[in-house]
């Protein structure tokens, strides 16, 4: 998957997020009958229990998945050192600065101080007792002067390194940055207090409808906290607590039941027999106070959706390959692309992806798309949709563009594709394809921000070839 450095500078940590939102493992407790002399015996006596241990090792702290200090252990004493020292996680000139004790100890650098501590005591564990370990089988000259067998067993985690590294918090934290938290205003003011400006005269409405709500319901109206991990880790609180008598915030068993898409693509309650709306639901049928702040088929709702996939995905352990993975790199935007009356077979209500064409060194039009949005068409034949860069296809020149919208003004290709067969129903966070091609047009665009200086083109000018 293509690194990038994106947009927002956020720090990537945030409260302990725990596989299958269960709560924190409980520290490992090693109890030693007597101190132990030989490599062998600090082996039997402080790494097997390790090994043994039903509880997730500290790795948790920074991984959802994918990686165990388990992982990095052979039943054999000799097996270990010997397909540790293979990999390079063993440093037999400078024992204490063997890789696999930076990696033990790689917790200490997290910024969150309640995962630090929550982790601390199992991590000293595992640290100690492989520091002592490793200096005895480096003390010992016969071990040392040991050559590998050719049939050596690998240590480490059994799924490649790509998978590995999409499991990792600051990662899982980045995806819901990008996805999630920048969508928040649709949620303003009833589940935002923190974009509330009290100097502002402007948000006095807002501000006093917001505190009506949390009179009326409760704090858990602050769905959105002051930073997107403080976000994130109430989310993820908040849905270990499940009753079955609601849907969770995050529904790791069907994502697309998560009422944090259910919420705001939901109507209002119905009404009671005296006129007034009745209870919002948080289970079936689904209603929402605020009425409907996103449809099943724009691109926040694509998102929202790719987010909760993933993120079911991972902590559920369920990617194998790095092929398996998403793309995962759509970055939004503020930038809004508009196609004004659409061809007469776009019904009203299809849903349209447009992608986003630069040219390519040659100057020519390039495959990969640099940018696309999704949205329906209108009653008024339109379509309108913000753009989201795709990040894994902008050139080296657009990437280091930092906090500036990468994309020049200039001429650019755009593709549309029609879901005609209803793809997008059962897997909507999916990209169309060749086969649902529509036409495309070339346009000058200017790349202006928000929907008033939204870049605008004629239907009638999209050919197919």
């Amino acid at each position: 998957m293509t690194k990038r450095s994106f947009p927002a500078r956020i720090r990537l940590t945030f409260l302990t997020l725990v596989v299958a939102v269960t709560s924190a493992p409980a520290p490992l407790e090693l109890v030693q009958a007597s101190e132990p002399t030989t490599a062998l015996q600090l082996f039997e006596e402080r790494i097997m229990p390790i090994f043994r241990s039903p509880n997730p090792s500290s790795c948790v702290q920074c991984h959802l998945s994918s990686v165990d200090i388990k992982d990095y252990i052979l039943p054999s004493h000799t097996d270990t050192f010997l397909a540790l020292r293979a990999d390079g996680l063993v440093d037999v000139e400078a024992p204490e600065r063997s890789k696999i004790l930076t990696l033990i100890q790689m917790g200490e650098k997290d910024s969150d101080p309640l995962a630090k501590r929550i982790h601390a005591k199992t991590r000293q564990a595992e640290y100690e007792a492989f520091s002592a370990w490793i200096k005895a089988c480096c003390s010992d000259p016969v071990l040392v002067s040991r050559s590998a067998p050719e049939q050596l067993a690998a240590v480490g985690p059994a799924k490649p390194l790509e998978v590995v590294r999409h499991a990792r918090k600051s990662r899982v934290l980045e995806a819901f940055t990008r996805n999630v938290w920048s969508q928040r205003m649709r949620c303003f003011p009833c589940h935002t207090p923190d974009e509330i400006d009290a100097d502002n005269p402007k948000h006095q409405k807002p501000a006093e409808r917001h505190g009506e709500l949390v009179k009326t319901y409760g704090a858990r109206m602050n769905l959105f906290r002051e930073t997107p991990e403080a976000t994130l880790a109430a989310l993820v609180a908040s849905s270990r607590k499940q009753d079955g008598k609601r849907y969770p915030l995050i529904n790791l068993k069907d994502p697309a039941k998560s009422l944090l898409v259910l919420k705001p693509t939901a109507k209002l309650p119905p009404k009671q027999d005296d006129g007034t709306l009745g209870k919002p639901s948080s289970a079936d049928p689904v209603s929402h106070m605020g009425g409907i702040k996103m449809h099943v088929d724009d691109h926040s709702y694509k998102l929202f959706v790719a987010w909760l996939e993933d993120y079911a995905a991972v902590v559920g352990d369920q990617y194998a390959t790095a092929d398996e993975l998403p793309s995962d790199n759509w970055i939004p935007t503020q930038r809004i692309l508009r196609v004004k009356g659409t061809p007469a077979d776009w019904k009203p209500g299809s849903v349209v992806q447009l992608f986003v064409h630069g040219k390519d060194p040659s100057g020519n039009w390039s495959d990969d798309p640099v940018a696309f949005t999704q949205s329906v068409v209108t009653p008024r034949a339109m379509v309108n949709g913000a753009l989201l860069l795709i990040a894994s296809n902008l050139s080296p020149e657009q990437e280091a563009a930092e906090d500036a919208f990468p994309l020049a003004a200039g001429e650019y290709l755009v593709k549309a594709y029609v879901d005609t067969e209803g793809k997008l129903k059962t897997a909507p966070s999916q990209l169309l394809e060749s086969s649902d091609f529509a036409g495309q047009a070339v346009i000058d665009a200017k790349w202006l921000l928000g929907f008033p200086q939204a870049e605008t083109f004629e239907g009638a000018r999209l050919v197919k070839h």
